[in-house]
């Protein structure tokens, strides 16, 4: 039964299709690549001519190496990238630099462009002729009978052999034809471990990358948590500071009146209550700044409708979030809109806002933000408001996004891996 649900497997066919379209990729690339090299080295001697035409042809690899990812993708096998290093710039947009062809990665693609054919033409003429082959040898005895001559021939000499002979090629035609799938997918997987021998990076190579972004996600994490710390001790020493100095003073001359004036000493309690009050609101700010006991007890939804009631500018909130993801995304999350709702109110001169919160379940889902307004834009990314925003998403290991050209809109995407 495994044998026969092979025969009609969607994996099956797609591979099928996947040397199909591998041979017609093998044929482009080889004659292209071969060309593209050969008229170069042969040129370049002509004042550098053929720099350019070499350029050409690394960026035809470049560009097959992108098409393939994508068609291994269908087939179920993610190809890793390369990390970015310096290899990608081109003299003039076309001529390849130094570093470039010094590069594993740029001759791995070129590799890999000049192996595609002779890969694909294995795989194709192996799955072609044991598929053909298979159905031929099935059927023969169906109507063997009526071929010329009365059974098949090869080359002008006509085989006989009687029932057995037929018998014998419908057996042998069956077991062809039940081997064609696994054979099909097993020549699917060495191409993907071809394209992965020669399209990514080796594991060590990997790894040092994995280290380096966290090594730099640590270190964007700890210049976030620097800058919050010295905000909350600029925050509270130029308000709730200096409210509760203003406090203990008026309190101190009011115990100094209320021995010959107690009205004056009803007064300046009066105006130390008063401040007490502005101090406790201020604390209350700061506090929900860095992180409001209401995100805690009930979520992203209640902590960002707090923050658009009280933003100046109406602010349409639509939050999606079937699974509330660690605590550390969520307070990254509160933070990204609630410092994105505060700029916008200082600078972008916006009439609405738009807050697009939608989370996907599961430890491999993210939490998407999309904050948008129709302001005047020019916000810039490199500036201590959104950098600071970038370094507290990227601690998480978050991507944010930052579109706003003169004259609007702004958008602000942030993605959140919540696993």
């Amino acid at each position: 039964m495994f044998l026969i649900r092979g025969l009609v497997s969607a994996r099956t066919w797609l591979a099928f299709i996947h040397h199909v379209v591998g041979f017609a990729l093998g044929i482009a690339s080889f004659v292209i690549v071969v060309t593209g090299f050969a008229v170069g080295l042969a040129t370049t001697p002509l004042a550098l001519v053929g720099l350019p035409v070499i350029g050409l042809a690394v960026r035809f690899s470049s560009a097959l190496a992108c098409a393939e990812r994508a068609r291994f993708a269908l087939l179920g096998s993610e190809l890793p990238r390369w990390p970015a290093d310096p290899r990608r710039g081109y003299w003039w947009k076309i001529v390849p630099t130094m570093s470039m062809m010094q590069s594993r990665a740029t001759w791995g693609e070129v590799g890999y462009a000049l192996l595609r054919l002779p890969a694909s033409l294995a795989a194709f003429t192996l799955t072609v002729v044991v598929w053909s082959v298979g159905v031929v040898g099935l059927t023969l005895p169906l109507y063997a009978g009526e071929l010329p001559g009365g059974g098949p021939s090869i080359n002008g000499h006509l085989l006989r052999g009687g029932t057995a002979a037929l018998a014998l090629s419908g057996v042998l035609g069956l077991v062809l034809l039940l081997a064609a799938p696994p054979l099909t997918r097993g020549l699917a997987s060495a191409d993907t471990a071809l394209a992965r021998w020669l399209l990514s990076p080796p594991r060590g190579a990997q790894l040092q990358e994995r280290v380096t972004q966290l090594e730099v996600s640590r270190e964007r994490v700890v210049d976030a948590a620097e800058a919050e710390r010295r905000r909350i001790e600029r925050d509270l020493h130029d308000g709730a500071q200096q409210r509760l100095v203003a406090v203990a003073m008026e309190l101190g001359r009011a115990k100094a009146k209320f021995a010959d004036d107690v009205d004056a000493a009803a007064a300046l309690v009066d105006q130390a209550h008063t401040e007490a009050k502005a101090a406790l609101v201020e604390l209350r700010e700061l506090v929900r700044g860095v992180h409001p006991p209401v995100l805690t007890d009930r979520g992203l939804d209640a902590a960002l409708s707090g923050l658009a009631a009280r933003c100046p500018v109406p602010v349409a909130l639509q939050v999606d979030v079937p699974v509330r993801p660690r605590s550390a995304v969520e307070a990254v999350a509160y933070f990204t809109v609630a410092e994105a709702l505060t700029n916008i109110a200082k600078h972008s001169r916006a009439t609405r806002v738009s807050v697009v919160v939608e989370g996907g379940p599961g430890p491999a889902g993210t939490l998407n933000i999309v904050i948008s307004d129709d302001g005047i834009g020019g916000a810039d990314p490199a500036g201590s408001g959104l950098s600071g925003l970038a370094d507290r998403i990227g601690g998480v290991d978050g991507v944010l996004h930052v579109e706003s050209p003169p004259g609007g809109p702004t958008i602000i995407s942030a993605v959140l891996p919540c696993g």
